[in-house]
């Protein structure tokens, strides 16, 4: 396993984390949860994500518990607030009452004393930046908080947001966590530039596009049963995906990937990786199989002419 700074900051993290979103707490049972969490651990991934709102806390306990039998300052721990959490008005967003109040719910569930990484799990147009930003700060200063993230934010939010911390001394946003794979590159045009700028850090999720880029869906042919896209669950947003034109260009790219003799995840997991300023791939493995599949993707170099095949395929060019 390979490790690169997350951002400007002296934190390591490793180039493959595990995330928890659509799985744990959900459609995997605890057991092959916990199993799947210790063969990362063991393959040297030090960086596990998770959020509040993620089976409504649920996925935070399995993590938590999974984690506990290993030393805490041994891996890399992340978690986000946003999303409702109840009915009430105040059980949502990211006003001082519920970032608080969500962030301590958040240590419990995790078993912990602190989060590395804390996250706004979107932007919040009903409360001010400052007000987000100075509560997230006091948990930094007590200690509960290590790092400050935002999750699929828009370039000019960020910058909104770094403009604000250093109006007011605040502890500024090391770390973004967006959408990145192959058929979702929105990041390149704006995001990246301005993070690379300010010492921020991408740590991109859904980086096989729900399963997409994983080769499993073929043009044509049925849904496979145990995939993500049959889950009555976490299926209706796979199956968005599989369009014709995709499923297409995912044979080309597994054309690549077999002349290679690689997967077409680890293709789409070392595509990712090529862009310095990403400094994880959060998977989310259902099975450890999966994990030790994946990792392989870490310190693979893909060649300019690799590169411009890819390029060249997901551009519709023959």
């Amino acid at each position: 396993m390979q490790y690169r700074r997350l951002g400007r900051t002296g934190l390591k993290v490793s180039e493959i984390s595990l995330g928890s979103w659509l799985t744990y707490g959900m459609s995997v049972e605890k057991e092959r949860a916990i199993a799947t969490i210790d063969k990362a651990y063991e393959l040297g991934i030090n960086f596990f994500d998770t959020a509040n709102v993620y089976a409504h806390g649920e996925a935070e306990r399995v993590v938590g518990e999974a984690l506990r039998k290993y030393p805490r300052d041994s891996y890399v721990l992340a978690t986000k607030v946003f999303w409702p959490m109840g009915s009430g008005p105040n059980d949502r967003g990211l006003s001082r009452k519920h970032v608080f109040e969500q962030a301590h719910a958040s240590l419990k569930r995790l078993g912990t004393d602190y989060v590395d990484i804390y996250y706004c799990h979107r932007y919040d147009p009903e409360t001010p930046v400052d007000e987000t930003l100075r509560t997230i700060d006091d948990l930094v200063r007590q200690g509960k908080v290590l790092y400050v993230g935002v999750s699929e934010w828009t370039a000019a939010q960020i910058q909104e947001a770094l403009q604000t911390a250093d109006r007011y001394l605040l502890d500024r946003i090391v770390v973004n966590q967006p959408v990145y794979n192959m058929f979702n590159r929105y990041i390149e045009k704006e995001v990246i530039p301005l993070s690379e700028r300010n010492g921020i850090g991408q740590v991109v999720f859904s980086p096989l596009a729900q399963g997409l880029l994983t080769g499993k869906y073929r043009k044509g042919a049925p849904v496979p049963e145990n995939s993500r896209a049959a889950d009555p669950q976490a299926g209706s947003m796979i199956k968005n995906l599989l369009t014709d034109d995709r499923l297409e260009k995912v044979e080309q790219l597994r054309a690549v990937a077999d002349e290679l003799g690689i997967t077409l995840s680890q293709l789409a997991l070392a595509w990712i990786l090529r862009q310095p300023n990403v400094a994880s791939a959060l998977i989310g493995a259902s099975r450890p199989e999966q994990v030790e599949e994946n990792v392989k993707a870490s310190g693979m170099t893909l060649s300019g002419d690799v590169l411009e095949r890819i390029e060249h395929i997901l551009n519709g060019q023959n």
